[in-house]
């Protein structure tokens, strides 16, 4: 129920003093401008009881309404405190977009060629390549995460906050994964029946697999290790917490889901990676620690690096 709340204001009676022994008696007109104050408060506060009794309340259907919307919104445990300006928060993406990510992850191996001078790379000097080149792209976001942040704030105890948690986070990790597998394999299916089935594993990654044990290893360790922690330590830890301090949490979920499939430059898995997104970003807000969130991802990673090795 609104409550519409008048205050009246008080202002000091000036009573003009008799002469003599008498009591002071009011001035004609100070009483008369006594009535009228008086008048006048008894006229607002009847207003004001009117105005409490006679206030609509929201219908029981808004009520019930607003009370899920609010459960709904509740579910997010992050904090609105993040160590960056708000205002920058798309600088610092795109700084780590374009001097970053697109260099690294997709020119890297083009210049260790160059170094090599060699016209194309083997498979284990690939998979070793791509392990340096993900470790230093980690490294150098961490870099640039710290130089953007705020004086006086340090992003070490920022990410330690959000690994280190006492809320109980398996359970949702566990329901996260369960439901990311079953939706990925749905919109595979959808996509097989609308456009055909076509092989979604990347060659090159095929011969990796195929190569020896060693490459084998170390292609896992790149995809269910330091591949989630990079990619969930910017855009889960820090675009989508970013976000979530200035916008509903759920948009925030959508809109950084967005910018991690647009970052993987994939038409053909876009659908997949979004669904990624979502669900890695929904058991982040939901436990708060990044634990939640990373699991999936390397659960994913591993399951389809498990299929491409047997296909």
């Amino acid at each position: 129920m609104l409550l519409a709340v008048s205050a009246a204001a008080s202002h000091p009676l000036l009573l003009a003093g008799g002469r003599g022994g008498g009591a002071a008696r009011p001035h004609p007109r100070t009483h008369a401008a006594k009535l009228e104050a008086s008048n006048g408060r008894h006229l607002r506060s009847s207003l004001s009881t009117l105005s409490c009794a006679c206030s609509p309340s929201p219908p029981s259907g808004d009520r019930g309404t607003g009370s899920a919307r609010n459960l709904f919104d509740e579910l997010s445990v992050l904090s609105p405190a993040i160590p960056w300006e708000v205002d920058d928060i798309w600088r610092i993406y795109a700084g780590y977009f374009f001097i970053l990510h697109i260099p690294l992850s997709f020119g890297g191996l083009e210049v260790v060629a160059k170094v090599l001078q060699r016209s194309s790379l083997d498979s284990m000097t690939t998979v070793i390549s791509t392990v340096i080149l993900q470790l230093a792209e980690l490294t150098l976001t961490l870099a640039l995460l710290q130089y953007t942040a705020m004086p006086g704030h340090a992003i070490q105890p920022f990410y330690s906050g959000k690994v280190f948690t006492e809320r109980s986070w398996v359970k949702e990790t566990l329901l996260g994964f369960a439901v990311l597998m079953a939706l990925v394999s749905t919109t595979s299916i959808v996509v097989d029946k609308l456009v055909g089935f076509e092989d979604a594993y990347d060659p090159i990654l095929k011969e990796i697999l195929s190569e020896s044990p060693a490459s084998v290893f170390l292609c896992f360790f790149l995809y269910c290790v330091i591949a989630p922690l990079s990619e969930e330590t910017i855009y889960r830890g820090f675009l989508l917490t970013a976000l979530s301090s200035s916008m509903k949490w759920r948009d925030a979920v959508l809109i950084s889901s967005l910018a991690f499939t647009a970052a993987h430059l994939s038409c053909k898995s876009s659908i997949q990676l979004f669904v990624v997104g979502c669900i890695t970003g929904l058991a982040y807000c939901r436990t708060g620690t990044l634990a939640a969130s990373f699991t999936i991802h390397s659960l994913y990673n591993a399951v389809v690096l498990c299929m491409a090795l047997v296909s």
